[in-house]
């Protein structure tokens, strides 16, 4: 055994020989007393080894040894005493953190440390959420992420099979850093008046207290701690880039820094999209308005105009209505208008015999004269006069 401060339950092995010869037999004592074997305590056949299987305080004392030489009444002096302390309880371990906030935020350092302040020979086992894991002595992280969040504990161990109880659980909470952003405060209606940019600081989603640091092209900016910063010309001719971060005297300690923010040529490309975006909306106005004048002073057409578009319709009818032949002129044969003379005798004596044809009265004339020459024209109706 190389230590001898036990713990209750702890294996312990004690070996006694003769430097520079064989064939002794040794036996034990503890307090000057012979030590015999029990279910606690075994001892080799040749005595070389004592085993102590599970200490307890009855086993405190001083042990030593002594030789027989085998076949010779040969004894050696007892050997040196070896004192065998024994605990009355098992270590207590102790699992310290620093720093020792339980809410850090993600980049933030912290280490873990498993102590126990007795005896040596020491085997460190550690635990997140009681699964295992392997550390020395300590355990550090050195840029915490959100992963880290858990409970830690540690034991310590010895020999084979000796281990301590597990150490109080250290609770920790990683939440993300706030994050600080830039925000152009100098307004769309104010680029054509001024030439000064105004930037403020603000950390996203905080209600804590803030102050704030401002960098230039990475460089800090020897200015207050304001959440605003003026961009000027005389100032800054070269328009470079910013950034910046909160700080703070408590946790969170600072955030994490803005995304860069370019004020070059910003006034001037904001003023030349405004501008863009006046004419856009300006002839959008002068279109919509123009529509509205055009159907309310439009003149409507007059009723003479309709009048004549009628006419100008029915003229249309008309012409074609004319110009297509009558069924009832082409009905009317030759043969109808000039019958045989057998047939006109017939007809004559018909005539004749039941009614008195009148003579025509001179209109009459004039409408069979137009019958007549219409049909030798062809058939086709030219006119007729009432």
């Amino acid at each position: 055994t190389q230590w001898l401060d036990v713990f209750p339950t702890e294996r312990v092995e004690l070996s006694c020989g003769m430097k520079g010869s064989s064939g002794w037999i040794f036996t034990w004592f503890r307090n000057k007393n012979l030590i015999k074997a029990n279910s606690s305590v075994l001892i080799e056949n040749d005595g070389t080894k004592l085993s102590i299987t599970a200490a307890s305080t009855s086993h405190r004392g001083n042990y030593s040894c002594s030789g027989a030489l085998k076949g010779r009444s040969v004894n050696s002096k007892l050997s040196k005493e070896v004192t065998l302390d024994i605990y009355d309880n098992k270590p207590r371990v102790t699992l310290v953190q620093n720093p020792d906030d339980s809410l850090m935020h993600t980049a933030d350092s912290v280490s873990f440390h498993c102590h126990i302040n007795v005896s040596s020979g020491w085997s460190y086992l550690w635990y997140k959420n009681d699964s295992p894991f392997k550390a020395g002595h300590y355990y550090n992280i050195s840029s915490a992420g959100l992963a880290d969040t858990g409970s830690y504990k540690c034991q310590v161990k010895r020999g084979a099979s000796f281990q301590s109880d597990k150490s109080e659980a250290a609770k920790l909470t990683i939440e993300e850093r706030p994050e600080a952003a830039i925000i152009l405060l100098t307004r769309w209606a104010d680029v054509f008046s001024t030439d000064i940019l105004l930037l403020k600081c603000n950390v996203k989603d905080s209600t804590l207290s803030w102050n704030y640091t401002w960098f230039k092209e990475n460089e800090q900016v020897d200015l207050p701690l304001s959440e605003e910063h003026k961009v000027t010309p005389q100032d800054d001719p070269d328009q470079s880039r910013y950034t910046c971060k909160g700080t703070r005297n408590e946790r969170p300690f600072y955030s994490v820094t803005s995304d860069s923010y370019r004020t070059k040529n910003l006034l001037f490309k904001r003023r030349i999209l405004l501008a863009i975006s006046g004419c856009i909306f300006f002839g959008i106005i002068a279109v919509f308005i123009g529509c509205i004048a055009l159907r309310i002073f439009r003149k409507p057409a007059s009723d003479f105009e309709k009048t004549e578009d009628d006419n100008l319709f029915i003229r249309a009818q008309v012409k074609d209505f004319t110009d297509s032949p009558c069924p009832l002129v082409e009905y009317i044969k030759d043969a109808d208008l000039n019958p045989s003379p057998k047939e006109g005798e017939e007809n004559d004596a018909i005539s004749s015999e039941t009614t008195l044809i009148p003579k025509p009265s001179p209109e009459d004339q004039a409408v069979t004269t137009n019958s007549h020459e219409s049909t030798e024209n062809g058939g086709g109706m030219m006119s007729f006069q009432h």
